[in-house]
């Protein structure tokens, strides 16, 4: 259920920008929450950005506030990342990720996930 397929990734020198996108099977707008998550080698696995069901309410983490935008186009299905002034320290596989209901910023409380996109920043 709720197959989940990312692209956009890809290799950037510091300051620059990716779009990664999330294409998702169904209407996923108004039942399922939509995230993002960044694993880093040998670091856990964290969460980046997510957008709730319904009102479209987004969440970031700290460290990407005001360099990362999150979107949904619900008529394609598809989740956005817009990535801009992007650093070193977001290189990381980026996941797409997806719940029912209600978001969360726990990795074990999605039951969906993209099979991820490489982002590589160097300085």
């Amino acid at each position: 259920q709720v197959p989940l397929v990312e692209s956009g990734g890809g290799s950037v020198q510091a300051g620059g920008s990716l779009r990664l996108s999330c294409a998702a099977s169904g209407y996923i707008g108004l039942r399922y929450c939509m995230a993002w998550f960044r694993q880093a080698p040998g670091k856990e696995r964290e969460g980046v950005a997510r957008i709730w069901p319904g009102n479209g309410s987004t969440y970031y983490v700290g460290s990407v506030k005001g360099r990362f935008t999150l979107s949904r186009d619900n008529s394609k299905n598809t989740l956005y990342l817009q990535m801009n002034s992007l650093k070193p320290e977001d290189t990381a596989m980026y996941y797409c990720a997806a719940r029912e209901d209600y978001c969360s910023g726990e990795v074990a409380a999605y039951n969906y996930w993209g099979q991820g996109t490489q982002v590589t920043v160097s300085s």
